[in-house]
């Protein structure tokens, strides 16, 4: 690695920490072997002692990519979505700008969802998939965790790329740090295998509709695992046997295929890739039903008024009556 120190980074270096012996870290720091060595976490060159480590990552959230209208679907194939044995969905399903979905009712349910073949709003889901997919795709690398497994890790929110494909074996853990708006974008150059139950934990607020799969191949969840987040595949998604998957299933030119598992698009307030407009529907809900409530509320005071005024009335009759 060429650096502006030549060949000699290590003594370089000690000749600059030598200057500020006064101070006790520094002074410390140069008594053992100093080396400029590139983290395998951060990729970010720092200069350390031989005993030291590097230190922690800190890295802006990325932005957060609307799903517009693929944000209601949970799962969406190109070319046939197929489903066997039990599976439950939770959300819309559909397929564009194929039309078959097979094995859905009764062994495979769709609830609080529609199923959608090659009609208008799957057609809107796959373009915006696309729109998506290509933004996450654009965005610029964080850190680039080519060639390592992704169990075993707490990452904080931020964009990770591999150029090729990656292996999920055990528990990864995304950690939001308090903040129920951290993003994670995982750029995936071919593939992404998990193995036999492996999982993704969200910790620190952080929530699953605010993951970002971009695959550039296809995505396989191996048996008994627990995903989370939102997979844009530009090839296929698999399902084996026993999976879960907190978020969405969005493949753009292959199959969605389940086998037994549980799938659930999350939604989040005020965010979460939704971008269809749901937080603008609930207050313009809200209003109506002011207004209803309003206007009810009016109609009963003046049947209550025309009450009171028709009984004013039968009182004064009765007392002229009396009178007379």
């Amino acid at each position: 690695m060429h650096t502006p120190f030549g060949k000699r980074p290590a003594i370089a270096t000690c000749a600059v920490l030598a200057l500020l012996s006064a101070l006790t870290l520094f002074g410390a720091s140069c008594s053992k072997k100093t080396q400029l060595a590139t983290s395998p976490e951060t990729g970010t060159t720092v200069a350390t002692a031989s005993r030291s480590s590097a230190p922690a990552r800190t890295e802006a959230s990325p932005p957060l990519t609307p799903l517009g209208a693929a944000s209601s679907f949970a799962v969406l194939g190109a070319s046939t979505v197929t489903c066997t044995n039990a599976s439950a969905v939770t959300g819309d399903v559909g397929v564009s700008p194929g039309s078959a979905t097979t094995g859905f009712f009764p062994d495979c349910i769709v609830i609080a969802g529609t199923i959608h073949s090659a009609d208008g709003p799957a057609a809107a889901a796959h373009a915006a998939t696309q729109i998506a997919f290509d933004a996450l795709k654009g965005m610029p690398c964080g850190t680039n965790m080519t060639g390592q497994d992704l169990g075993g890790k707490t990452l904080p929110p931020g964009v990770y790329c591999f150029e090729s494909s990656v292996g999920l074996t055990g528990q990864l853990t995304l950690d939001g740090g308090g903040d129920a708006n951290a993003v994670w974008v995982f750029q995936i150059g071919s593939t992404i295998v998990t193995a036999s139950h492996s999982s993704v934990v969200m910790i620190g607020n952080g929530l699953p509709c605010n993951v970002f799969w971009q695959v550039g191949s296809s995505a396989t969840l191996g048996t008994g695992t627990a995903f989370a987040g939102n997979i844009l595949a530009y090839a296929s998604i698999g399902l084996v046997s026993g999976s879960s998957l907190s978020g969405r299933a969005l493949a753009l030119n292959g199959a969605v295929t389940l086998d037994g598992n549980i799938v659930n698009s999350v939604s989040c307030a005020g965010g979460g890739g939704d971008g269809d407009g749901d937080d603008d529907h609930d207050k313009d809900h809200d209003k109506d039903h002011d207004k209803d409530h309003d206007k009810d509320h009016d109609k009963d005071h003046d049947k209550d008024h025309d009450k009171d005024q028709h009984h004013d009335k039968d009182r004064d009759h009765d007392k002229d009556r009396d009178r007379h």
